[in-house]
């Protein structure tokens, strides 16, 4: 079994590392071609991490769950109405001076 956390784990990315070291020392390019190979082994083995159900931990389904209902209370909703009334009267107003 591979494991989650080395695979997907974002200071493993050996792309970074690569970039690191090639500032510090050029590698040759079996060096370098080495190094690809090495990343697109672990990108592959991210990618069917993602594509079973074990990358679950990563991608979130939130569509299968019912939404809960949002309650207010009376007063909650007394106030909402007062507001949208004001807004209303507002409005009115401002198209009755035109």
């Amino acid at each position: 079994m591979v494991d989650k956390e080395v695979v997907c784990s974002p200071d493993n990315l050996l792309s970074t590392k690569i970039i690191q070291r090639e500032k510090e020392n050029p590698m040759s390019r079996e060096e370098l071609l080495a190094a690809v190979n090495e990343e697109i082994s672990r990108l592959e083995k991210v990618r069917a991490l993602l594509q079973s159900n074990g990358g679950s931990r990563v991608t979130h389904s939130f569509g299968n769950r019912p939404r809960k209902k949002r309650v207010l209370s009376a007063e909650a909703r007394a106030r909402i109405a007062a507001a949208q009334r004001r807004r209303w009267a507002k409005q009115k107003a401002a198209a009755g001076k035109k």
